[in-house]
């Protein structure tokens, strides 16, 4: 297959980040040193840019939105929820210095630079849109969800927000009670 033609391909996906299984997949490729070779060959000529192992991209990494390339990598249902939302809501003063992920795996990973933590999360209350916004393609906890993320996995969590009007209770109780979570709450 012509590079054009694999490039054309990939463009009318409408995808700007891929996997190598992807590439594999959409281009006929069936043996994976072929398709490494031909991945590592399209990055060196800059035709591509490799973010992290074995995820590329048609755009280089400084023009991604990083909550983006972090869920990318994950390769799976994920959100931007816990200690990065509460830091953009005001709930929790001191700045992460990681992107807190909600997915089915528990890591931390870096791409393209930006460090992430990835939180292991339950399927039956991952695949619960309770409390879930979707903007730019990305998937974000409410910050009432990320409170009741959070306090499933640090049940003696501390919110600094000194006003009492910052985080609605009730949605976090009401969040927590759709979503499954078994957390007290004492409102």
């Amino acid at each position: 297959m012509a590079k054009n033609s694999r490039f054309s391909k990939l463009a009318a996906l409408d995808e700007i980040v891929f996997h190598t299984g992807d590439a594999g997949n959409l281009w006929g490729i069936k043996n994976s040193n072929t398709l490494n070779t031909t991945l590592s060959r399209y990055a060196r000529q800059g035709l591509i840019y490799r973010l992290y192992r074995g995820l590329y991209s048609l755009k280089k990494a400084g023009d991604l939105d990083p909550y983006f390339m972090g869920i990318k990598a994950l390769h799976g249902s994920a959100y931007v929820s816990c200690e990065s939302v509460l830091f953009a809501g005001g709930a929790i003063n001191q700045k992460p210095c990681e992107i807190t992920l909600v997915s089915r795996a528990s890591r931390r990973f870096t791409v393209a630079g930006v460090r992430f933590r990835s939180r292991k999360l339950h399927d039956r209350f991952l695949y619960n849109d309770a409390g879930i916004e979707i903007k730019n393609g990305v998937r974000y906890a409410t910050l009432e969800r990320a409170v009741a993320d959070l306090l499933y996995f640090n049940p003696r969590k501390h919110f600094d927000a000194t006003d009492s009007n910052l985080i609605n209770w009730q949605k976090v109780r009401a969040i927590a009670d759709e979503a499954g979570y078994e957390i007290n709450l004492k409102i």
